[in-house]
């Protein structure tokens, strides 16, 4: 099971290697996350820094939490259209 961190603790994380010079290895090690996990956030705030239009971490993480609520408001939606069929063939 992979942990969830913040949007917060990723920002902190990603200033340690772009602002402060801390290595991405390091700060892996010192903050308990994966090498991996932490060079794909700092990729990612690289990209963001030299494309402005590209979403921020937080905006990233709007986008994402609407994107599942859509989801499970249109499944509702399709369980609603469902049963009005179903109860109008009753009649």
């Amino acid at each position: 099971m992979s942990k969830t961190y913040t949007i917060e603790f990723k920002k902190q994380a990603t200033k340690l290697v772009l602002e402060h010079g801390m290595s991405a290895n390091q700060a892996s090690k010192d903050l308990g996350v994966s090498q991996a996990a932490l060079s794909r956030w700092v990729r990612d705030e690289k990209s963001r820094r030299l494309n402005p239009e590209l979403p921020t971490l937080d905006q990233a993480a709007e986008i994402k939490r609407l994107r599942k609520e859509n989801a499970l408001l249109k499944r509702q939606r399709d369980i609603l259209k469902d049963a009005t069929v179903f109860f109008a063939r009753g009649r």
